[in-house]
């Protein structure tokens, strides 16, 4: 795609192409609140019908807001103010997290701390979706609110969009949408690749149904069980119970000192940047090269060190990669070192069914939810001989590899797409004419 240079002219929102248009999005999008039904009535709830909330929406890792933790009833439709929104509205947080934006992928609902948009005829939706992405600092900066930070009906009125004619919105939007397709696709194929590997490792290491000798499933094939009293259930002869601090080579939280956050330096890792199996450095808090050697005297996070969140958002898991360091790492995450197992093991160990079980027994609730290191070392593991761990690394490297190479080819799309929106959306860059001419998809 070549860039050309195109003829601007002056607007109240800055240079455009002359041949664009400016804009309120309240003037080319319906409008509406979500509402809620009556919490107390059960026969509003746990129905058919989707119902998102502000943490629905946040909780998205694509476009589309696919899950919601609730349902709703057509009755609690009916007797409430929430109303049903058909596929591609555009969904906007007003409260908490301001601004997340998501599509419904199909007809679905929402509460009150979202605005849905519905796109108007002679609009593109998925180019008014893409601009609101890329204004989500200027939605903030024209929030309402005292106590909390929120958008109004007002926000829409004072939010001014750069329109095209719909032929290049389309053609900007299709090229935007060609990024994600892709990413989301990797992010599909990642999601197969845990559960996977989640499988195999429940059928060795839980099930006992590792390959014997003759490469038949151990436990079903008449291996030899003893009984373990620590467990109360049978383990395979000659496998040990060792507790998680014994098969590392360092358990501890991040940092509690509260540095000066700067706008460049070393990150400074949180709970939700290690939400995806590894690290998520997109939306990062800094701290000086200064104070990153304060608070890291005696350790440093490395390379293959193991992160799990164990305050507030609890047991997500990511491992640190080589192109991530340096970094500095939050007291509400526990850094583990492997030692006597790799860092694949450890990885699909802390993410398994069992230890998220185990590890979520050990919660205290105070104000917010955490653990404690104590509780963390001495969670028990099951620990088979060196020869199978040695097999297991080579069944599961193929598998964490590809984990790897799909995210970080993700991040590269993300940061390619990133780098090209407000440039398509400022008119900056132009769509050649022979591309416009050759899109004839209306996401709309």
């Amino acid at each position: 795609m070549k860039p050309t240079k195109p003829k601007l002219k002056q607007t109240e929102i800055g240079e455009i192409p002359e041949d664009w248009e400016v804009k309120p999005i309240c003037e080319i999008c319906k409008i509406t609140l979500g509402g809620t039904p009556k919490t107390e009535i059960k026969k509003f709830w746990n129905g058919k019908i989707k119902w998102a909330t502000a943490k629905d929406v946040v909780a998205s890792k694509s476009r589309y807001v696919v899950n919601t933790e609730r349902t709703i009833t057509e009755e609690g439709v009916k007797n409430s103010n929430a109303k049903i929104h058909s596929k591609n509205t555009i969904v906007i947080t007003s409260r908490g997290t301001v601004g997340a934006i998501a599509l419904l992928p199909e007809e679905m609902t929402f509460n009150q701390t979202c605005y849905g948009l519905k796109t108007k005829e002679d609009y593109d939706t998925f180019y008014i979706f893409y601009f609101l992405k890329n204004s989500l600092k200027h939605l903030k900066s024209v929030s309402y609110g005292t106590v909390f930070e929120t958008i109004t009906t007002k926000t829409f009125e004072e939010l001014k969009i750069p329109l095209p004619p719909l032929p290049e919105q389309r053609a900007i939007a299709r090229i935007l949408s060609a990024f994600d397709d892709k990413i989301e696709l990797l992010e599909n194929q990642n999601k197969t690749l845990e559960a996977i590997g989640q499988a195999i490792f429940k059928r060795w290491f839980v099930d006992f149904e590792f390959p014997n000798e003759e490469g038949k499933p151990y436990k079903s094939s008449g291996g030899e069980m003893v009984y373990n009293e620590e467990l109360g259930k049978e383990i395979p002869k000659e496998w040990e119970v060792k507790k998680l601090k014994d098969i590392v080579a360092r358990l501890g939280p991040g940092t509690n000192f509260q540095p000066k956050r700067t706008e460049k330096g070393i990150p400074f890792l949180n709970v939700k940047n290690i939400s995806s199996g590894f690290l998520d450095l997109k939306d990062i808090k800094y701290i000086s090269k200064e104070d990153f050697s304060l608070v890291h005297k005696s350790w440093k996070p490395e390379e293959y060190d193991v992160l799990i969140s164990r305050i507030g958002t609890l047991g997500n898991v990511a491992v640190i990669r080589k192109e991530d360091l340096p970094l500095s790492v939050h007291y509400n995450i526990i850094d583990i070192k492997p030692k006597d197992t790799s860092h694949g093991f450890l990885y699909f160990l802390l993410k398994s069914n069992y230890f998220q079980k185990e590890f979520h027994l050990k919660k205290v609730q105070t104000v917010q939810e955490y653990i404690t290191i104590d509780n963390v070392e001495n969670i028990k593991i099951v620990l088979p001989h060196n020869n199978l761990l040695i097999v297991f690394d080579r069944v599961f490297l193929n598998i964490f590899t590809k984990l790897e190479k799909n995210f970080s080819q993700s991040l590269a799309l993300s940061s390619l797409r990133d780098l090209l929106l407000p440039k398509l959306m400022s008119g900056k860059i132009r769509v050649p004419l022979n591309f416009i001419e050759e899109t004839n998809v209306n996401f709309s």
